[in-house]
């Protein structure tokens, strides 16, 4: 294989962002359609087979489903649109969530964990906050994203960070009984019997709001909140409700005047997330600081490094997940976050040994796994301890496309040495495995191309360029590769047809980078006194 910055002259800037902007573990979807996918596990993290997987969106009928052994369910030409997922198996629980917005020709992963109706989720939390060593004190538009490193170390960090974003492993849940539409209706019910009844309008809003019916909910929810103004709880579920109907504006007010009389963690979070859904990442990182100091729980913890992360600022965001690390030691996630900013600030081999250090804390955990694939992609040094956790990612989950692709391209950097003459062959049946398991992994046919050129195969190269360009006609590297095949076998009409929308794709792709990056505000920070003390809470 060749790396990205290999295999192209310099005039194409988006080959790698395009290849790689997809959601982790993501294959692509065909047409407009969109693709939802993810692993269910139980409350101690094992993947739970054969459960059952209900997706709902309004207007359309319900697309079911069931998990493969590994726990894992995939569901693509999907409608774009707001989808509450249900899961469930007999003896392991349930759970709903939602909503999940996914648009067209998104890829999007949800994990979901099943839990008993009488359980538990009681957050952890650190006993002491160390204060942190920065303040944020303002945003510049900048172009230099990208510090240390290659432009395509850059692009490939802008698609790393959004990975980060969606590394929630317990996205709060709600559990409910499997009958929940006989439960709404006797909800609804009761108000009918009370229409004045506080408790009546809360409850049925707050079954509304926890299967994804924001909208739904809000008028119950205000009804509440007017009988009961001074009732926090009544008043922060209706901010949520706002947040979730998209209602941003009532929401910050409903959230800010909670705040006089109830200056809590969770409020502090939801109006950082008001923030961030209105583009708005200096008032939303301090939102989530604030939360963070409040309460130093590892989703609060993560939430403010992944937003650091996301605007570039790099080294608060290294310092916030060092910080979580080692409250949290256990959290693959963390060190998944922390891998990312290391990679973002030029140190490969520093990313490299934090993801392998979350893949052997859960083992089963795909995510750590995934970024790793993506990082090697692009950096052109091969690495003994990620080539051992591919191959491990491979060996525990032999039906992951990704899986299966990740180790081909590991491996084959490794066949450069002298001592592993053997690798081509595994890596062309460890490819062709991973199309088995998903025929539309355009980066597979691709490097399927790439093998039948190195060895001179120009028309099995063509077939395979062809099958990278159907399943992603936008991946401009497989436009350039199939052009490149089309000259050496004589077709020129062919080659100059492939080149001309090569050269389309790479202009407009630069573009959209262009405007990406000028849209991403890098926030300008001072170190505080390295002395600080640690602050109990």
């Amino acid at each position: 294989f060749l790396t990205a910055g290999e295999f192209l002259p310099r005039r194409l800037p988006s080959v790698v962002l395009l290849l790689l902007a997809s959601c982790m573990a993501a294959a692509q979807a065909t047409g407009d359609m969109a693709t939802l996918y993810g692993v269910i596990r139980d409350t101690k993290g094992h993947p739970v087979p054969n459960a059952s997987v209900h997706l709902e969106l309004r207007g359309s009928p319900d697309v079911a489903l069931s998990t493969n052994g590994d726990g894992a369910y995939r569901c693509a030409e999907l409608r774009s649109g707001a989808y509450t997922l249900r899961a469930e198996k007999a003896g392991n629980g349930s759970v709903i969530y939602g909503p999940v917005e996914i648009g067209s020709r998104e890829v999007k992963r949800v994990d979901l964990v099943l839990r008993p109706p009488d359980s538990a989720n009681l957050p952890a939390s650190a006993e002491f906050f160390d204060e942190p060593q920065f303040t944020v004190a303002g945003i510049t538009d900048t172009m230099n994203h990208g510090g240390h490193g290659s432009d395509s170390v850059s692009r490939n960090t802008q698609s790393l960070a959004r990975d980060v974003i969606a590394l929630d492993q317990s996205p709060s849940p709600n559990t409910a009984p499997l009958s929940r539409s006989a439960e709404e209706q006797s909800l609804r019910d009761a108000l009918q019997r009370d229409p004045a009844s506080f408790a009546a309008n809360h409850r049925l809003g707050l079954k509304l709001s926890g299967i994804g019916k924001y909208r739904d909910a809000v008028p119950y929810l205000e009804r509440a909140h007017q009988i009961k103004p001074d009732d926090h709880e009544s008043a922060y579920e209706l901010a949520r409700a706002y947040v979730g109907a998209g209602d941003y504006d009532r929401a910050r007010a409903t959230g800010t005047a909670l705040l006089a009389t109830d200056d809590s963690a969770k409020v502090h979070h939801l109006l950082g997330d008001v923030e961030e859904k209105q583009r708005h990442p200096l008032q939303a990182v301090r939102q989530y600081q604030r939360a963070a100091e409040l309460d130093p729980s590892e989703s609060n913890l993560f939430d403010w490094g992944a937003e650091l992360l996301t605007h570039r600022a790099l080294e608060p965001a290294m310092e916030v997940f060092s910080k979580g690390n080692r409250s949290f030691p256990r959290s693959p996630r963390m060190l998944v976050g922390l891998g990312v900013a290391w990679y973002a600030s030029g140190s490969a081999d520093s990313a490299a040994k934090y993801l392998c250090q979350a893949s052997d804390l859960d083992p089963a955990n795909p995510n750590p796994y995934l970024v790793l694939g993506k990082m090697q992609i692009v950096n052109s040094s091969e690495d003994a301890e990620v080539l051992a956790r591919l191959e491990r990612f491979a060996r525990l989950q032999p039906h992951n496309a990704f899986a299966n692709y990740y180790y081909a391209v590991a491996l084959k950097k490794s066949a450069r040495r002298p001592e592993t003459p053997n690798g081509p062959p595994q890596v062309e049946a460890l490819l062709r495995k991973a199309l088995q398991l998903d025929p539309k992994l355009a980066p597979a046919h691709l490097q399927m191309g790439i093998l039948g050129e190195e060895r001179g195969d120009f028309r099995s190269a063509i077939r395979d360029y062809q099958s990278a360009v159907d399943a992603d006609p936008q991946s401009a590297e497989a436009h350039y590769r199939l052009a490149q095949a089309y000259r050496r076998s004589g077709e020129a009409a062919k080659a100059t047809a492939e080149m001309q929308l090569y050269e389309e794709i790479s202009s407009k792709s630069a573009q959209d980078q262009e405007r990406e990056a000028r849209e991403i505000p890098q926030f300008v920070y001072t170190l505080r006194d390295s002395k600080s003390p640690a602050r109990p809470r």
